[in-house]
């Protein structure tokens, strides 16, 4: 396995640089960085910081960052939001950028997301905004966040029209992975998150796929497998994003599998008890390798072989296994229409020439996506 961008070991961690100019930063990866953070951070020449974080995260870990931090002659205050995808939202926003105005953040201080995507995404965009840009760190908690969203710069809240419509690009300063931390997430999310491991295989990297088959046990056990599979992630992200910073072309390649997976979430109103974002993007991709395979661009056994993956380590992949179900086939191309990629109300989606070989399709006829939809709506 190859890694898809410059990386470097130190010690027990690794750093994977993202050279964006005046913008660039390091993501660190391994295990035991929280206990390092205060220093990391202090040589960020800041004064004062916020910590976000939710209800889940914060009772282990935000106390142990704040003492850190203060340790290292920093003013820590910490704000705690409830959990779920529903915080991503206008009115916690507006909680957020209060709390850094009230906490007095200055341009040259700093917003430390402690919590997963949602956390991350909100906060991001919350520093974004506030005296129209204030500096960030992403410390993500989940594998979801560690390996996607916490790298790259992609801020934003959703709104009833559908997932991240409002939002801003504003990259964070430094970006702090404890694999540690993972070891306290609970399975599902541990699954959710593997889903984006998985895809930067499917994207453009055959072997790494092969290497997820033989070790995603590793990877969920916290080996040193976990710490490479977060590591090459980030390799392949970074690379991507450093191309395409603002999603003018392959930085759309990520979004393998988002088309139906946003949809699916928008159609169950972003509940996490019947979704999490993570599965939605397994079955998301699932149906992107069986529509090429369908539309003849990839060869069935590929799309075999990603479906048997991801179940194998306990991923939805079927329609079906939506809990409470997941709409008709025009209630989810209504959805499909809100989707960040349609131009021009055309769709647009990532599909495949085989594993490792996606590309993006633009103009895909909304009649062979209703077709294809009824067809897998009716499967067992």
């Amino acid at each position: 396995m190859s890694g898809a961008a410059a990386r470097e070991t130190v010690s027990t961690f690794t750093t994977v640089p993202v050279p964006l100019g005046d913008r660039a930063y390091d993501i660190l990866v391994g295990r035991g960085l929280l206990v390092e953070a205060g220093a990391r951070i202090a040589a960020l020449k800041a004064r004062a910081v916020v910590i976000v974080t939710d209800a889940h995260v914060g009772p282990l870990y935000a106390e142990a960052l704040a003492g850190s931090l203060r340790a290292s002659g920093l003013n820590a205050s910490v704000l705690t939001l409830p959990p779920g995808e529903a915080t991503k939202s206008y009115a916690r926003l507006e909680q957020v950028c209060d709390a850094i105005l009230a906490a007095k953040i200055e341009r040259g201080d700093l917003v430390i997301a402690l919590g997963g995507g949602v956390i991350g995404d909100l906060s991001g965009f919350a520093a974004a905004i506030v005296r129209r840009g204030v500096r960030f760190v992403q410390m993500p908690t989940t594998l979801l966040s560690q390996v996607d969203s916490s790298v790259g710069g992609k801020t934003g809240i959703n709104s009833p029209l559908g997932k991240n419509l409002v939002g801003a690009f504003h990259q964070p300063s430094l970006v702090l992975s404890d694999t540690a931390l993972l070891d306290s997430l609970p399975l599902r999310e541990m699954r959710a998150g593997y889903a984006e491991v998985v895809k930067y295989g499917l994207i453009d990297d055959e072997a790494f796929f092969s290497w997820c088959e033989k070790n995603w046990r590793g990877v969920f056990a916290g080996g040193p497998e976990r710490d490479e599979a977060v590591a090459q992630s980030c390799c392949a992200k970074a690379a991507v994003v450093v191309r395409d910073e603002h999603e003018n072309g392959d930085r759309a390649l990520l979004n393998l599998g988002h088309t139906f997976g946003h949809a699916l979430e928008r159609i169950t109103a972003y509940d996490s008890t019947r979704l999490v974002h993570g599965e939605g993007v397994a079955i998301g991709m699932t149906l992107a390798f069986r529509f090429s395979a369908a539309l003849g661009l990839c060869p069935q056994a590929d799309a075999d072989r990603v479906e048997a993956h991801l179940v194998e380590v306990g991923l939805p992949t079927r329609l079906d296994q939506v809990p409470g179900g997941c709409g008709t086939p025009d209630e989810l191309l209504d959805a499909m229409a809100q989707d960040k990629k349609v131009s021009g109300g055309a769709l647009t989606f990532i599909l495949a020439k085989g594993i490792g070989k996606s590309f993006i399709a633009k103009g895909v006829e909304a009649e062979k996506v209703r077709a294809f939809l009824v067809e897998q709506l009716q499967a067992r």
